[in-house]
């Protein structure tokens, strides 16, 4: 519990927090120069809003909560690099496999479809 309620403080540091504020600013003051520069060439709006991104998120990154996050994706690339991928050759028979089995269950509901259309306008006559 007391390591919780030190972590918790630490998360709301006088400098994370504006480290926070820093990068919303950022994104706010990018969204609304997008807007106030809509006459401009498109291609300078996204530049600057693909660089005020890249700035607002190093920014996000010298957080405690940015760090955790960086820390997570360097172990998800990690455990990507552990999967066992499969082959071309097992790519194409599974996927055969699976076209097949559609096609049959298509033509399998077709048929039940049109039974029972045929046993329904027996039926109504």
């Amino acid at each position: 519990m007391n390591n919780n309620v030190q972590a918790n403080e630490h998360v709301r540091s006088p400098l994370n927090i504006a480290l926070w504020v820093l990068s919303a600013a950022i994104v706010i003051a990018a969204v609304y120069a997008n807007s106030y520069f809509g006459g401009e060439s498109l291609l300078y709006r996204v530049l600057g809003l693909l660089a005020a991104s890249v700035v607002a998120s190093l920014i996000a990154f010298q957080t405690i909560q940015g760090k955790a996050f960086w820390l997570l994706l360097k172990g998800a690339r990690t455990e990507i690099r552990k999967v066992v991928w499969p082959t071309r050759q097992e790519t194409v028979q599974t996927t055969l496999i699976v076209a097949l089995v559609v096609i049959v269950a298509g033509l399998l509901l077709w048929g039940l479809d049109t039974l029972l259309g045929w046993l329904v306008s027996l039926a109504i006559g």
